[in-house]
């Protein structure tokens, strides 16, 4: 089955940057949605970003939207999630996840999700 691993997360100072990766294996990217979500403790997970199987549509969510940008590289099987303007707020376990759906609705609902990394790690903090 499709396995999803996450990386680039780490400890960045308000204002900062980072860019996430989701790298997979297995399988091929070409024919999986991908989304990206956030759990902070004690909240719920959360979605931040969706790409659509080609690319050609991107959702964002409310509370990052302007200082996050997703793409991907179908070829490196890899998507990445471009954050800038970093808040402690932003402090998370982001995790990445698949699905085979072609119609572009609930892209922020978890249960519509197939397949999910493990997640990594971003602390904002000072």
């Amino acid at each position: 089955q499709l396995r999803l691993v996450e990386s680039g997360g780490g400890l960045v100072q308000p204002g900062g940057s980072l860019t996430l990766s989701c790298a997979a294996s297995e399988f091929t990217l070409d024919y999986y949605a991908i989304g990206w979500f956030r759990q902070a403790p004690g909240k719920e997970r959360e979605g931040v970003a969706y790409i659509s199987r080609s690319g050609g549509i991107t959702k964002y969510a409310d509370s990052v939207k302007g200082r996050v940008t997703i793409s991907r590289d179908n070829a490196k099987n890899t998507v990445y999630i471009q954050m800038s303007s970093l808040e402690p707020e932003d402090t998370a376990v982001y995790y990445c996840a698949a699905r085979e759906r072609t119609i572009n609705d609930y892209v922020f609902s978890p249960s519509r999700y197939v397949f999910w990394g493990k997640g990594t790690q971003i602390t904002v903090s000072s």
